[in-house]
């Protein structure tokens, strides 16, 4: 029983985890038709955000003040990363909308360059990042223990979604999003300024990505090639649950997380990540659209 529960919140938590990663990009890739190879990038904007913030206040701060640095770099990390977002679109971005092959490219140069800076500011080896003390053990249920971490990235993630879903469908802004989306050229008759609408919502997704490489600190060291290693999951989790799909995204980063996690308990870990990417094809041979698919009222 005990095996059972542990691998269910394995699952759970790696679907956090995914779903954390995959929000900005289902933003940027699944609303505006982006394919952001830099998005890995961007996580690793607000991992060293936060690592940045922590030797602040090391340096500058009273020892008893230490734990707070964490929860000042998470809108740090978000607003940081959403600057950098916001250049990008202006700068590059902006000019390569329906281009979708020029796009990956100019992305994947621009998430080099990134890398690069990383390496050249802090450094190639990795950097660890001491969790807050509220953070450190775990809550015992039985004779298992949850970390806390990983309970914390859980909630950090439902806020996260929660947030996106209010901002997308109870505000002005984020209505006018989902207009241009729909059907651009109708929106922009009605009078709505797609350039900004584009520029935030590119920044919006870029900020997300921040605050999951500031999440990510809890779970090791970090890099510059952090945001690598989570860029294909995150891809995978917005194709199957649907592009542009709040909660195919949800459902895709759970599904997945679960697949994953039983696999790997059931073979190993090579033979797991294969497993699963066996499932996914097959499964998008019999429903191309994902999970969940987009309704638009374009008439392209």
């Amino acid at each position: 029983m005990n095996e059972i529960i542990l691998t269910l919140f394995n699952g759970i938590s790696l679907g956090s985890i995914l779903l954390l990663i995959a929000l900005g990009l289902a933003i940027t890739f699944g609303l505006m038709n982006v394919i952001n190879m830099a998005h890995g990038e961007l996580i690793m904007v607000g991992a060293y955000i936060t690592y940045v913030i922590q030797n602040i206040f090391i340096n500058y701060a009273p020892p008893q003040y230490f734990d707070l640095y964490f929860i000042v770099s998470i809108p740090v990390a978000l607003i940081v990363a959403a600057g950098v977002g916001m250049l990008l679109e202006v700068s590059l971005i902006r000019h390569l909308y329906k281009r979708p092959l020029d796009s990956l490219l100019a992305t994947w140069g621009v998430g080099l360059i990134l890398q690069q800076t990383a390496r050249s500011i802090f450094g190639a080896p990795n950097v660890g990042v001491k969790s807050p003390s509220f953070l450190s053990g775990g809550l015992e249920v039985g004779a298992l223990i949850l970390p806390y971490s990983r309970l914390f990235i859980l909630g950090l993630s439902v806020v996260c979604l929660l947030s996106i879903f209010y901002y997308f469908y109870r505000t002005a802004s984020g209505r006018r999003i989902r207009a241009v989306m729909q059907n651009r050229q109708m929106a922009e008759c009605l009078g709505v300024s797609t350039r900004k609408v584009d520029m935030m919502t590119f920044a919006i997704g870029s900020g997300f990505a921040g605050v999951a490489g500031c999440a990510l600190t809890l779970l090791g060291a970090i890099g510059p090639t952090i945001g690598t290693s989570y860029i294909i999951d995150a891809f995978m989790v917005v194709v199957v649950g649907g592009v542009g799909a709040l909660f195919g995204a949800v459902s895709g980063a759970f599904g997945i997380g679960m697949l994953n996690t039983v696999f790997e308990y059931v073979t190993n870990a090579t033979l797991g990540k294969v497993l699963i990417f066996i499932v996914i094809i097959a499964f998008l041979q019999w429903r191309p659209s994902g999970l969940v698919m987009s309704r638009s009222r374009s008439l392209d």
